[in-house]
């Protein structure tokens, strides 16, 4: 008898096991077009352009991560934690309330890089006007793609990159016949844009920016601490980026950049891990408390080693001469920072599993608590570096920020969950009722 109760929520549980397996594939999938077009832009700009105007494109790319993040945490990190286990028309009201605050963060945004931009000039300028044009396009193509996977649609995530790419491939060509960083600016959020305009489509929700007010008043308990989360992170990029051309000058700032370059698809798979891991997990949580730790330890434990591999890799198979004729002169100053980098990468990879663990509980104040003392360590780490020995010495100062934010992030996960769940609680148990024999008359 105990056995038959067994059976079924084994198949309950393996059924269960499949729709994840298959939900995270088209993630895998989603992430490695979005990763191989980052990927992609990055070799080819730093090809194109050459170390310093390369270098001017990383300070636009850093600046457009910055803006990233404060669409993610005041829309979509809301949307995915609230809107990833609903009915379908609740799921629609969310999307179009997200996606309209996702536009509206761009036009805002936007105002803001096109005044800064104005007020520079030169190259550098440019290139930030460039960007205050296509930054509402690029914003609302990234929210589509949480609503999809909110939804555990990661296939149409999946096309709504795969058309983005394939839409960079001409747009990459016009760029480079330009030859300019707003040729390239422009082309990347054209691409875009219509990637935004087939997300459209694909759901058949207009966006609706006057609700903006109502999302941020509904979803501030969440919505302020990620914020400020999403910002520290990317801000302490920022911040290092221009410190670094700062001391040293804006070459090394193209020097660094193009060593993440050569990480890119785990960067860029580190900047969309929320697109899939946020929901899992809390769909993890919602089943079987227990088996998120290991959820978080799979996910940052892999992503670590995938990186330390790839980036190992690159040191001992790839040739200078091959470097060259991929990166151009940006090689040369590139390839002394593969190893900080890697390391740099390793530890932010493991990192994410602790933090897709904490926005799963909804622990909002630990995962800014994280947050908050990783990017103090990535500032404070990166710049002395840099006065200490330019482009190496920053790099090697990130690496140590990242390796010891990972341990910060992973104790703050233990006493998540040592809160969510109660003592005595970490594994299930199951108690069988007494089968009661029928009474013989």
């Amino acid at each position: 008898m105990a056995e038959h109760r067994r059976a079924p929520r084994s198949i309950l549980r393996s059924g269960a096991v499949r729709a994840m397996a298959g939900r995270l594939s088209w993630g895998l999938g989603d992430q490695a077009v979005s990763s191989l077009t980052n990927f992609a832009v990055g070799l080819y700009v730093a090809r194109s352009l050459g170390t310093f105007a390369f270098g001017i494109f990383s300070l636009a790319w850093v600046t457009y991560g910055v803006v990233l993040n404060v669409s993610r945490g005041l829309a979509t990190d809301p949307l995915m934690v609230r809107f990833s286990a609903v009915p379908e028309d609740r799921w629609r009201t969310g999307v179009a309330s997200a996606s309209g605050t996702a536009i509206g963060v761009g036009c805002a945004t936007g105002l803001i890089s096109l005044v800064a931009g104005l007020a520079a000039g030169g190259p550098l300028g440019n290139a930030f006007v460039a960007l205050a044009v296509v930054l509402p396009g690029l914003l609302l193509q990234d929210a589509w793609r949480f609503a999809f996977f909110a939804r555990g649609q990661g296939k149409k995530a999946f096309l709504n990159d795969l058309v983005c790419g394939i839409a960079l491939v001409p747009a990459l060509f016009v760029a480079g016949r330009v030859g300019t960083v707003v040729a390239f600016v422009l082309a990347w959020g054209v691409a875009a844009a219509l990637a935004a305009v087939y997300g459209w489509f694909q759901t058949g929700i207009l966006p609706h920016p006057r609700e903006l007010a109502g999302w941020l008043r509904s979803q501030r308990d969440l919505s302020v601490r990620y914020l400020v989360e999403n910002v520290s992170n990317s801000g302490a990029s920022q911040l290092r980026a221009y410190g670094l051309g700062a001391i040293t000058g804006i070459t090394a700032v193209g020097a660094v950049r193009g060593a993440e370059q050569l990480l890119g698809p785990f960067l860029a798979l580190l900047m969309g891990l929320s697109l899939v891991t946020v929901a899992e997990g809390a769909r993890v949580l919602q089943r079987a408390p227990h088996r998120l730790k290991h959820f978080c330890i799979i996910l940052g434990g892999g992503q670590a080693g995938a990186a330390l591999c790839w980036g190992l890799g690159l040191l001992l198979l790839v040739p200078d001469r091959a470097g060259r004729w991929v990166m151009g002169s940006v090689w040369d100053s590139a390839s002394p920072l593969i190893l900080p980098v890697t390391l740099a990468v390793v530890g932010a990879s493991f990192a994410t599993g602790a933090a897709a663990g904490l926005r799963a509980l909804g622990a909002a104040p630990r995962s800014l608590r994280s947050q908050l003392i990783a990017s103090l360590f990535y500032v404070t780490f990166g710049i002395a570096g840099a006065f200490l020995d330019g482009a190496a010495g920053s790099a090697w100062g990130v690496a140590t920020a990242t390796l010891s934010g990972s341990v910060v992030w992973w104790l703050q996960l233990r006493l998540g969950l040592r809160d969510y769940v109660p003592p005595g609680a970490d594994e299930p148990t199951v108690v069988f009722e007494p089968i009661k024999e029928p009474i013989k008359e």
